[in-house]
């Protein structure tokens, strides 16, 4: 089936998270698919970087500063827009690997408030512009983690679960609108950031979260999945799409070469 082009009314498409990994790559996919992008995060200098980089290779980009967790913030960044096309809930991430009996609440409540709170924040401020544009998309990046758990993970498998309620139950509550609800739930992906930031910067253990598997996911895999989600004709909704490595069967089987 042929990409769709994005309509001039839905052309817009907000990416959160968007100063590396794969919203940094969902961002440069879109621009290609043809969307004027809005990158925000709270890198400032990242973004920029990454919008003057879109414009170059010929696309449309615009950065943003922007906390996901700071509602005032939120709404104040949604006045911006009469209509959009596309949000893309991607901020968020792990801190920590520890089991429940000695896990950080600290961490705990910083995975709920930008994995999930983050997400409604923008979702209930840029609802409105999204049913606007008469062809909105909702996009909700999740995580294996939201849909299986497994051992040193419960913060974050807690966060991603209740990002995947959120965008669930989402869909039942605007069904008949004009707005999408689509849930990219990824598994294994190497980028940067990620294991690092999870383990505090060790890159020793962040290391050997991806030991002896060959062919990981990359950002650009799952930011290829996004747009494709994105780009299908306006009546097909993707509910949830999982996306692994090869190497990977669930959240604890996983084919090593060592």
């Amino acid at each position: 089936m042929p990409t769709a082009a994005p309509s001039a009314a839905s052309r817009i498409a907000v990416v959160t998270g968007a100063s590396s990994g794969i919203g940094a790559a969902t961002a440069r996919q879109l621009a290609a698919a043809g969307y004027r992008v809005v990158l925000t995060a709270r890198r400032k200098d990242r973004i920029e970087a990454l919008a003057e980089e879109i414009t170059t290779a010929g696309g449309s980009a615009t950065a943003y500063q922007l906390d996901v967790t700071d509602r005032a913030a939120v709404d104040e960044f949604a006045t911006a827009f009469r209509t959009i096309g596309v949000l893309v809930n991607n901020a968020g991430g792990a801190l920590g690997a520890d089991p429940v009996a000695t896990g950080d609440p600290a961490d705990w409540r910083t995975m709920y408030e930008t994995n999930v709170i983050g997400t409604l924040n923008l979702t209930q401020a840029l609802l409105p512009k999204l049913e606007a544009s008469g062809d909105g998309t909702v996009v909700v990046v999740s995580s294996t983690a939201g849909h299986g758990t497994y051992e040193g993970g419960a913060g974050y498998v807690a966060a991603k679960h209740g990002a995947h309620v959120l965008a669930e139950t989402l869909r039942l509550e605007i069904v008949g609108r004009p707005v999408r609800v689509i849930e990219i739930a990824p598994g294994m992906v190497r980028t940067d950031e990620f294991a690092l930031t999870r383990f505090g910067g060790d890159t020793d253990k962040a290391a050997k979260v991806y030991e002896g598997v060959a062919d990981p996911l990359t950002a650009d895999d799952v930011a290829d999945t996004v747009t494709w989600a994105v780009t299908r004709p306006s009546h097909v909704n993707i509910d949830l799409l999982v996306v692994r490595p090869r190497a990977q069967a669930s959240n604890t089987k996983v084919h090593r070469e060592l």
